[in-house]
């Protein structure tokens, strides 16, 4: 068992992590600044389920949990320098899983400085603070989004991505580049891993599932981009987190064969790996679409639109080297996904 760091543990992904990291037995520091991005009193409900009580929040304060004696947490900012680089100093934690990040394709073409305040000044402090603290593993979050302009598919860790189409893309990109730096400096293990479209309970309302139930159910249209010729690779959440703690416990390791004569991009000579996280299953829009509409018992009325700008046709990861070097494997189909988040919604709201 170790001492972990879970930032954004408010959010989807990092409330799911955190209860599972919690649940297994290590001792879990939660971190979140709780932004208003979406509906906060969303990223309060998750909080309160690991035993987080809103009325108990404090910048810069922790939380003990009233449910688990191995988990407390703390608000901060990311960018706040200092009050990061102090929790580090204080905490000396073994691992550090960085999802907090703003969010967002769209979003990023409104508020770009939002961007690069949390996800490149933020993800230095959290660099900073593993070099500076004896940290020995640090996953964070990268996304699909990275892969921006490549064609080939499916998308692999391989493949040079060197031409996103988003500023939130260019920032995710930014961090395997930064974390590659420090791990060449410092020899500090990092591993990104690169989500492709999570989806499940307590998700995200700006995500498509979230958006097309809450539409279906009140009897509103929902917005079908690209006239519904998109796919994405839908991946259940609690395949993603079985995915993530797997990675958490392993260390990357440098590759002994790499070359700068022909360099591999997922790789490196210093401890630095990067992974596609996935179903390696893309479905087509309009079948995720029926798969709710079969879930809700009822029928959407579609409005279809063009492509928005930032985003991308299709994301289908090659998942071959998580598979081969943690057997990760993805076991939920779609449709079971779907009926477990409808579930959910429908009891929570």
């Amino acid at each position: 068992m170790a001492k972990i760091l879970v930032t954004g543990t408010a959010g989807f992904i990092g409330y799911h992590l955190a209860k599972r990291l919690i649940e297994r037995g290590d001792e879990v520091v939660g971190l979140d600044f709780i932004n208003d991005y979406y509906d906060i009193n969303l990223k309060y409900a998750r909080l309160e389920r690991t035993g987080i009580l809103k009325n108990e929040i404090e910048y810069g304060e922790f939380v003990q949990s009233s449910k688990f004696k191995n988990y407390k947490f703390i608000m901060l900012k990311l960018e706040d320098r200092e009050a990061i680089l102090k929790l580090f100093s204080i905490e000396k934690f073994d691992k550090v899983c960085n999802l907090a990040a703003q969010a967002g394709v769209r979003y990023s073409i409104e508020n770009p400085f939002t961007y690069i305040d949390s996800n490149i000044v933020g993800f230095m402090n959290i660099l900073e603070g593993c070099r500076h603290n004896g940290v020995k593993h640090l996953v964070y979050a990268s996304s699909s989004s990275v892969y921006g302009l490549n064609e080939e598919m499916p998308f692999s860790v391989h493949h040079n991505v060197d031409h996103p189409v988003s500023l939130y893309a260019a920032s995710k990109k930014s961090n395997e580049l930064m974390a590659h730096t420090y791990s060449y400096l410092y020899q500090i293990p990092t591993t990104g891993l690169r989500f492709f479209t999570v989806y499940g309970p307590w998700g995200r309302p700006d995500m498509a599932l979230f958006l097309f139930t809450k539409a279906i159910l009140e009897g509103k249209p929902i917005e079908v981009f690209n006239n519904g010729n998109m796919q994405r690779d839908f991946t259940y959440v609690d395949d993603i987190v079985e995915g993530v703690v797997r990675v958490i416990d392993s260390p990357s390791a440098g590759n002994p064969g790499w070359s700068g004569r022909q360099p591999d991009p997922g790789t490196s000579v210093a401890p630095y790996r990067v992974y596609n996280i996935g179903n390696s299953r893309p479905v087509k829009l309009l079948d995720f679409i029926e798969a709710i509409e079969d879930a809700l018992g009822k029928m959407a009325v579609k409005n279809f639109l063009p492509m928005q700008p930032g985003d991308v046709p299709a994301t289908w990861a090659d998942v071959s080297d998580l598979a081969a070097d943690f057997g990760y494997q993805p076991s939920t189909p779609v449709e079971e996904g779907i009926r477990r988040f409808v579930e959910w919604y429908r009891g929570y709201y």
